[in-house]
């Protein structure tokens, strides 16, 4: 195996490739960009507000980048405008945790005998197929608690959500992991007017010195931050390894809920991670935290058994699907 000028040997009972990985920065292509004469880049390249006093700056996006960079920004007493291109859900961050993470992650949950490991084990205990039945209620009482601000923020004309089907932050994270704000302070910004926003719109087209949205209107603009979010992980395994082994384990990540954004058919778990994928011994590995923390375990167990050739069956190996 040869990597970035190194040899590796490895012998044949070894060769097994677990991945971490993520997709790549989802820049898309709008008409005149390569005419701006400002600066342009995706929120994973970023540097920080502190370039940027006196200049005005378009973000395009909605979600956790996008919120965070905006802040950053206007406290840095920078002119930023959020283009909100299709609903968002917001979570207060308070909230989220007192009513749906503070039983198993939270210094009273040490108290109660939870630790972090048996926090991880009971979160992912709760089948997929049933998981958003136990979420909808904290999101309605979400809804009831926090009236006052997704009030503020429909007033002000951000579009909200909870999911297709009101189940919230954590089931639109692993249908499609994107959609969502996990609010630390911005939301108050966006819905008193701190942050511009421009919500139903997208940028039709760049100008020298603004950007054109799809209404007919025209924002000036010396910096445009893409926080448009990531591409597949199949197209980062088609271009480390190969197209023809990407198209082999298919889809990488979401349920196949057939919600937004995560079409069918239902897998029952998440997509080709932490187990065996149609292409012979590559296995991904990925996701936040409590995942990496708690899946790895079990990735690793499941590949020292087969280097001790250990009885190692599967349950059901998935059909690729979504290839695109």
């Amino acid at each position: 195996m040869e990597r970035e000028g190194k040899t590796i040997t490895l012998h044949p009972k070894q060769l097994v490739f677990a991945m971490g990985v993520s997709g790549y920065p989802n820049v898309p292509h709008i008409t005149g960009a390569e005419s701006f004469e400002g600066e342009q880049h995706h929120s994973s390249k970023h540097p920080g507000p502190d370039k940027y006093l006196g200049k005005k700056v378009v973000v395009l996006g909605s979600n956790n980048s996008a919120h965070d960079i905006c802040a950053a920004l206007w406290e840095h007493q920078v002119d930023v405008t959020m283009v909100q291109r299709s609903s968002t859900h917001i979570a207060p961050s308070d909230s989220l945790m007192e009513l749906a993470l503070g039983g198993l992650y939270s210094e009273e949950a040490i108290k109660n005998g939870i630790d972090h490991h048996k926090g991880d084990l009971v979160f992912a205990s709760v089948p997929y197929k049933i998981m958003h039945s136990f979420q909808i209620p904290v999101y309605e009482e979400m809804k009831r608690r926090d009236a006052d601000l997704y009030g503020r923020l429909e007033k002000a004309g951000f579009m909200l959500d909870f999911g297709d089907d009101g189940s919230g932050l954590f089931m639109k994270y692993l249908r499609r992991g994107s959609g969502y704000y996990i609010d630390v302070g911005a939301s108050e910004l966006v819905a008193n007017g701190s942050i511009k926003l421009r919500s139903g719109v997208n940028i039709e087209r760049i100008n020298a010195k603004s950007v054109t949205l799809s209404d007919g209107s025209e924002l000036p603009a010396d910096v445009i931050v893409y926080a448009t979010g990531y591409g597949s992980m199949n197209q980062f395994l088609a271009d480390l390894v190969s197209p023809e082994v990407a198209d082999r384990v298919g889809k990488v990540w979401g349920l196949g809920s057939s919600t937004t954004k995560d079409p069918g058919p239902w897998e029952g778990e998440l997509r080709n991670m932490w187990k065996p994928t149609n292409q012979a011994q590559l296995w991904i590995h990925g996701g936040n935290l409590h995942q990496s923390r708690h899946y790895s375990q079990f990735l690793s167990l499941q590949l020292k058994a087969r280097y001790e050739g250990l009885p190692t069956p599967v349950y059901a190996q998935a059909a690729v699907n979504h290839l695109k």
